[in-house]
């Protein structure tokens, strides 16, 4: 019986019969004609699995399913009267191709039982990661995925050292073998590691680029895409940055899109990264801005000890009361922070006494040296205002 809600469902002779007989309201829409071939194909491959599935449970053999599924392809080729179909036929032998090498410099010339290094998780099938101790760690499979690809990109918010050291052997080992890696980064809050861009930019056959403008580029994305040039290409897209405990032991959750089941959505992975990558926004990175990202590191990340440095008592800003801030109560809190620092000296000898406030009582202060700025606090529904009172 069909439950009342939702539906994007193939409406086959069963569905029909039941709506039929139902006096329930319905609302249905004719099959897209351009959008045909994947709706049909996703709605056939779910009825063959069944079918294999009921042969298997009926205890019928490996050959059985392989003998079905021939003739489904015969069927095809039959109706579409092209030959290539015929090639698609199963073999007997019914086995999976894993990896195809050249016989030159490769350990399978010596040993043809050798194990291939390859990720854990399907490269065919998508999954999710989700830092559950039964599943392998993220590190761990991106340095299985760096080996056995062709082409690398990355679209990373945070890269600290902790994180890459973990991966930059075989980084190292990708690109001196002539592997292309690409790295889109940006020193929103301060968090990235000069020592982590500087190592990546020693690497052969490496670009990189970062967004130094966190007023309008917040780019806070983790995006890690393992391009290969047999179509088996895998992205992991979830929370993980390129730190130790995000790619170690954090409670991280990730997807890996595998190009074989989700083309599309390795498609706009693809196409969303050239844009970035050809914006603007992004400016490369090379040995000469090391200080300019440095300096651009420092200025984000100066919000906090400097705030601790020149208070006696003040609002913790901990990263999660952090991560709330408007781009507008940056950009004000950066001022306040600039105002004080620029005060006489002898007003810093005697020391700013800066006062959090509520945010009803805000209008009853007389404001000077700068002005008040509202700062959410862990708490999204609270604000407090802050304002300098300078006593010299």
């Amino acid at each position: 019986m069909l439950q009342d809600g939702l539906y994007e469902q193939i409406i086959n002779k069963e569905i029909e019969n039941e709506l039929s007989a139902t006096d329930k309201l319905t609302q249905t829409s004719g099959i897209d004609s351009a959008e045909a071939a994947k709706t049909l194909s996703e709605y056939v491959s779910e009825v063959v699995m069944r079918g294999l599935e009921n042969i298997r449970d009926n205890g019928g053999s490996l050959n059985h399913q392989i003998i079905l599924a021939n003739k489904i392809i015969s069927t095809i080729l039959r109706e579409t009267n092209d030959s290539d179909f015929d090639a698609l036929s199963v073999a007997e032998r019914a086995e999976q191709l894993l990896a195809v090498f050249e016989k030159k410099n490769n350990i399978l010339a010596f040993d043809e039982k050798a194990k291939i290094i390859r990720p854990e998780t399907s490269i065919a099938q998508s999954s999710l990661f989700t830092g559950a101790v039964h599943e392998p760690q993220m590190y761990t499979e991106l340095k299985k995925e760096i080996v056995s690809c062709n082409r690398i990109d990355m679209l990373v918010s945070f890269i600290k050292w902790s994180g890459l050291r973990l991966i930059i052997d075989e980084l190292n080992t990708f690109t001196r073998n002539g592997g292309e890696l690409r790295i889109i980064t940006t020193s929103y809050m301060g968090a990235t590691d000069v020592k982590a861009i500087e190592e990546l930019r020693k690497l052969p056959n490496t670009q990189i680029k970062v967004s130094y403008d966190t007023k309008r580029t917040r780019l806070h994305a983790k995006t890690y895409v393992f391009y290969r040039d047999t179509g088996f290409t895998t992205a992991y897209v979830g929370s993980s940055n390129m730190s130790n405990a995000a790619l170690s032991s954090g409670l991280e959750w990730n997807v890996k899109v595998a190009n074989k089941d989700q083309p599309e959505t390795i498609d706009k992975i693809s196409a969303t990264f050239e844009s970035y990558w050809n914006s603007n926004e992004f400016e490369y990175y090379d040995e000469g801005q090391k200080e300019r990202l440095a300096h651009a590191l420092k200025a984000e990340s100066i919000l906090i000890p400097t705030m601790r440095s020149c208070t006696r008592s003040i609002f913790p800003l901990t990263p999660i009361n952090r991560k709330y801030l408007t781009s507008s109560t940056r950009n004000a809190l950066s001022e306040v922070i600039i105002t004080i620092s620029s005060l006489p000296r002898q007003a810093r000898e005697k020391r700013l006494y800066p006062r959090w406030i509520t945010s009803a009582s805000a209008d009853k202060i007389r404001q000077s040296h700068a002005d008040c700025c509202l700062l959410p606090t862990a708490r999204k529904s609270s604000n407090r205002v802050y304002t300098p009172s300078a006593r010299f």
